[in-house]
Order: structure tokens, then C-alpha cells, then sequence
């Protein structure tokens, strides 16, 4: 196996008995990088010398024995995710850049823990697409078809850890951004509870997570990203979780299975019998599966849309006409489909968010975990904003992600299976709020109960 393609556990495990050092991984991890991205294009502020100087300061901790907990190990982290001197672009050419003052907190724990930060990963313009596309950024493409769209918001994330840019890999997410992508990529991801990684700025239904190959890289990383911080006034209170004890007993467990979500687009076949296998190899362990029926409505999300549009409406309005001519089409005509809503809308669309966490956290309450598609359907074109790249119907795809990130519960994608074209198929297996590490476990359980994976596309 390739230097790039070992886990971080492996990689930990060989630079504790120096059969390795962190700088000749990452010379192995850029050397990959090299022959990938050209077609790629999953990075933003890639800057190899300045990688180097950490692997050659972790390289100097290992042999002094001062290693961090994650000392050595390669990473990128999301754009949106502020890091101390590199500007920000939302994915935005609208955007005015600056460099950030400070490491925003999943920056911040990932190098307090030792990793080398080679590169930020790729978005859509502010977020709000799931897909590569982008105004600022090169068009992202997915590495198991160059035809094919990653996915988003955390596009490049998906598509570096795919690739094989290293281990590590951090997304945000607050309506599938990081399910999403990595079902249509064949990664593992996790949309934590929120409040469980402090971010900045933080706001409703906004969580970072772990994007990596393995679910034990993605526990690794949680004991870092997990660690408080004040600046995020939503965190949760310091909890000692034992984030890499991944066994779980499946016999009598209580699972959900939801193939309808109530609106959106239909579950394709192939998608359908990759998630019902999925719950079958459960059943085939002892667990409990019973159906979960849809919980949310058409009305809901119409008017969470209302809310989403106006609240991005107001801030591309507030931008010089030069800049606003900058923001990807398709996003401007999404936003300006709020310029006439009145208030009374706006109240009635924000208070769909709280419709939707009573509704999702109702339905899961009689079940230990719940499983569902993540992507009703599998990667679509490149080019795509969305599955049906229209403006006026942008939530078709996200009916089983966007409940989770608005009941604050814990939610990962795992790889169940693949198309006949071969692309990945994303099971989401969700949790009660908080439990975190459980989610963690059931997708550990699956990652040793699925069939034998396709290997990793290569360049």
C-alpha cells in the first residue's frame, strides 16, 4: 500500500515504532496530490513548503518523544473553516479577501494536536450548494468520475479524502454538507451534535465534522475537535468520551429504517436496495428494524426556503452591484426569489426550523438509531449546481440530511454499495441528540459487516 493511502491510525502506529517519519508521508502525500489535482481541482491555498516546516517539526517531537496526538498526520480543513493568515472566500469571487486573524476552533485543536495542514478544500459560493460548482473556486470534480459532481458544500473535503490527499479531512455542514458529498464520494462523515466541535461563527444547525476513509480515522480526530472552546457560545459542556472504543453489541438493538422522507425527489432503485441491504446485514446481526415513516412536509421546507433565500437575499443586496455581478448565477437567482417577502413570512419560515427538530426528534425517539439514503440519488453531472440544478426547487435532494442538522442530532454517511456504473451509495445512519460516539459505533459495526469495498479511484 502507497504511503498516502494509510490510515491515520497506521500512520500513528508507524511513526510510533519509526518505520516511518511524518516528512517522507508527506512527500509521499504531495507526490499524489501532484498527479490528481490538476483534474481534481479539490484544493484552495495549497502551499507544500509550508507543510514540509510541520512535518519537519513533527518529525523533530517524534524523536525527542513530545509527540501531540495527532503529530504528523496530513490535513485539510474546509475554507470556510478560518485559518491564522489565509482569506476565506465563501467559495465567493464576490468576496473581499482578507486574511484571518486567527484559527477558528477546529483549526485551532487540529494543529494544537500536531497535524500538518497542507491545503484548504474547495466550496460552492457561500455554502449554499451541494455541489463543486463555485464562483471563485475551478469546477471540483468527483475522483470516481470526472464527469461527476462531489457533492457539497464540503466539495473539496470529500474529494481530497477520496483521493487519497492523506487521512484527514474536516467539512462543515447545515443541511447535508458533509453527508452528502461524502456518500456521493464513498467516504465515511460526520455531522456531529451541535454544539460538539466548537465552530465560529456559529449559528443554527451549523456543525463541522471528520471527513476521512475509515470511521476510526474520523474517532481519532474527535478527541481534538471535541476539545471546548468559549468562542463558540453554543458548545457543549466538556465530556471524557472514549471516542475510539467503536465496539458495539447489534442483538436487540432498536433500528429505524426510513425510505420515504415525504417530499423531495424519489429514492432511486439501486439506491434503495443498497440502503435495504444495508439494514438486512443489521437484521442478520440481531438488531431490530422496523420502518420509520416521513415526518416532515412540503410546508416545512417551503418555508425554511423562505427563510434560507431572504436571510442570503439581504446579504447579496447589501453588496456593491460589481460584486453582486460576481456571485454564481444560480445562487443569485435563488436569493432573489425572496426580495418581496414580508415579515410575517419570514417568522413563519423561521419557525419551520423548530417544526422540524420536534418533528425529527418524535419520530427517532422509540428507535435507538435510524437509517435512511443520505442522496435519494447517486453523483450527477459535474457542471450541475444540483440533481436538477434549479434554483427554484434547490431542497429536492436534502429531504433525509436537512431534518438532523435542524433537530441537532448526530448523523454520518458511510459507503453501502455502489451504482452498476460504480458509484458510491451513501447509507446515513442517525442517532439520538448527543450521542455522538454511539452513531460512531453502529458505523464502525457496518464498516466490518459490508461487503469487501471497490478499491480507491486512482489518477
Amino acid at each position: 500500500m502507497s504511503l498516502h493511502e494509510l490510515s491515520a491510525v497506521e500512520l500513528l502506529q508507524a511513526y510510533r515504532a519509526r518505520t516511518l517519519s511524518p516528512v517522507e508521508v508527506l512527500q509521499a502525500t504531495l507526490a499524489h496530490i501532484e498527479r490528481w489535482e490538476p483534474r481534481l481541482r479539490a484544493l484552495y491555498a495549497f502551499d507544500p513548503e509550508a507543510a514540509l516546516a510541520q512535518a519537519r517539526a513533527s518529525e523533530a517531537r517524534w524523536r525527542r518523544g513530545e509527540a501531540l496526538a495527532l503529530d504528523g498526520l496530513p490535513l485539510t480543513l474546509k475554507e470556510n473553516i478560518a485559518s491564522r493568515g489565509t482569506p476565506a472566500p465563501l467559495g465567493s469571487a464576490a468576496t473581499v479577501l482578507q486574511p484571518a486573524a486567527e484559527d477558528a476552533p477546529p483549526a485551532a485543536r487540529m494543529r494544537e494536536a500536531g497535524a500538518v495542514l497542507l491545503a484548504k478544500t474547495t466550496m460552492p459560493d457561500y455554502g449554499m450548494l451541494s455541489s463543486g460548482l463555485s464562483s471563485f473556486h475551478p469546477l471540483t470534480r468527483n475522483p470516481w468520475d470526472l464527469d461527476k459532481n462531489p457533492g457539497g458544500s464540503s466539495a473539496g473535503a470529500a474529494a481530497a479524502a477520496a483521493a487519497g490527499y492523506g487521512p484527514l479531512h474536516v467539512g462543515t455542514d447545515i443541511g447535508g454538507s458533509i453527508r452528502l458529498p461524502a456518500g456521493w464520494c464513498g467516504v465515511f462523515g460526520l455531522k456531529p451534535s451541535l454544539g460538539r466541535i466548537p465552530i465560529k461563527p456559529a449559528y443554527a444547525g451549523r456543525v463541522a465534522g471528520p471527513m476521512t476513509r475509515t470511521v476510526a480515522d474520523a474517532a481519532l480526530m474527535m478527541g481534538a475537535l471535541s476539545r471546548p472552546d468559549w468562542r463558540d457560545p453554543t458548545s457543549l459542556p466538556p465530556q471524557d468520551i472514549a471516542w475510539t472504543a467503536l465496539r458495539r453489541e447489534l442483538r436487540g438493538l432498536r433500528l429505524g429504517l426510513q425510505m420515504d422522507a415525504g417530499w423531495g425527489l424519489a429514492v432511486e432503485p439501486e439506491t434503495a436496495a443498497a440502503v435495504q441491504a444495508a439494514a438486512r446485514l443489521f437484521e442478520q446481526a440481531g438488531a431490530i428494524v422496523e420502518p420509520l415513516q416521513a415526518f416532515t412536509t412540503r410546508s416545512m421546507i417551503e418555508g425554511l426556503d423562505r427563510f434560507w433565500r431572504l436571510r442570503c437575499w439581504l446579504d447579496i443586496a447589501a453588496l456593491p452591484a460589481e460584486r453582486q455581478d460576481r456571485i454564481l448565477p444560480y445562487i443569485r437567482d435563488w436569493a432573489a426569489g425572496a426580495a418581496g417577502i414580508g415579515a410575517a413570512e419570514l417568522f413563519h419560515g423561521h419557525a419551520q426550523m423548530a417544526a422540524l427538530r420536534e418533528a425529527a426528534v418524535s419520530a427517532c425517539q422509540p428507535f435507538d438509531f435510524v437509517l435512511s439514503p443520505v442522496s435519494p440519488v447517486p453523483a450527477f453531472k459535474a457542471e450541475w449546481a444540483s440533481p436538477i440544478n434549479d434554483p427554484q426547487r434547490p431542497f429536492e435532494h436534502i429531504a433525509f440530511t436537512l431534518p438532523f442538522n435542524m433537530s441537532e442530532q448526530p448523523s454520518a454517511s458511510i459507503n453501502c454499495g455502489y451504482t452498476a456504473t460504480g458509484l458510491p451509495i451513501g447509507l446515513q445512519i442517525t442517532g439520538r441528540r448527543f450521542d455522538d460516539l454511539g452513531v460512531l459505533q453502529l458505523s464502525a459495526e457496518f464498516e466490518r459487516l459490508r461487503a469487501p469495498q471497490q478499491p480507491w479511484p486512482q489518477p
